[in-house]
C-alpha cells in the first residue's frame, strides 16, 4: 500500500518542491548562525563560592597576585565587608572572529546557491552577498573586547573544626575556570 502511495506521486510534484523547502532549510540555519554570533558576545558573569585550605593571609596574596598576572588591577577595596574589585580588559579572541567570518562566509554562500536556483534570471547578483560574511567577525571584535570586574569577598569562617577560607567571586565563566584551576580552590558545596 505504501509502494503505491509512493509511486502515485509524480516525481516533477516532488522536484518542483525540493528549492523552495531548501531554502526556508537555509534559512533557519542562518537564523541560528546569527544567533550563535550574538551569544558568542553574551556576558556570561556568574557568582560562586569557592574554598580553599589556606588561610586568608596566605591566600589573599595569591588571589592578588593571580588577578594581577593576568592584567587586573584593584580598582576598590572595602576592609569593612573584606571585599576586592579588581578591573581588567578582556581582549576578543583572534581564532573566535576569524572562525565567525568564516561560518558566516559558508552560511551565506549556501543562501546564495539556494536563491541563484529559486530564481535563475537573478543568479548573477546573489554572489555579492557572501562579501557581508566580515560583517559577524567586526560584530565579535568590537562586542567581545571590554572591561570586565571581579569582585571577591572573603568570608568568615567559624568553624573551628574545619577551618576553611570561603571566597565569593563575581566574574566571567571563563575566569572563574582559570581561577579554580590556578589557585586549585573547590566550589563550596
Amino acid at each position: 500500500m505504501l509502494l503505491i502511495l509512493l509511486f502515485s506521486v509524480s516525481v516533477p510534484s516532488i522536484l518542483s518542491f525540493i528549492p523552495q523547502s531548501t531554502f526556508f532549510l537555509t534559512f533557519l540555519l542562518l537564523i541560528g548562525l546569527f544567533f550563535f554570533i550574538r551569544a558568542a558576545t553574551k556576558d556570561r558573569t556568574e557568582k560562586v563560592q569557592l574554598v580553599s585550605e589556606e588561610d586568608e593571609t596566605v591566600l589573599m596574596p595569591q588571589l592578588k597576585e593571580y588577578f594581577s598576572s593576568r592584567s587586573y588591577q584593584v580598582i576598590a577595596l572595602d576592609r569593612s565587608q573584606n571585599q576586592v574589585t579588581f578591573q581588567g580588559f578582556v581582549r576578543p579572541s583572534g581564532f573566535l572572529a576569524v572562525f565567525l567570518t568564516i561560518l558566516s562566509f559558508s552560511g551565506l554562500i549556501c543562501l546564495s546557491l539556494v536563491l541563484s536556483i529559486l530564481f535563475p534570471s537573478l543568479s548573477q547578483f546573489f554572489p555579492v552577498i557572501v562579501v557581508l560574511s566580515p560583517i559577524s567577525g567586526i560584530f565579535y571584535w568590537k562586542k567581545a573586547g571590554r572591561i570586565e570586574k571581579v569582585l571577591l569577598k572573603m568570608e568568615a569562617n567559624h568553624d573551628e573544626q574545619h577551618p576553611l577560607s570561603r571566597i565569593t567571586v563575581t566574574a566571567h565563566r571563563d575566569e572563574l575556570t582559570e581561577l579554580r584551576k590556578a589557585l586549585k580552590l573547590e566550589t563550596s558545596t
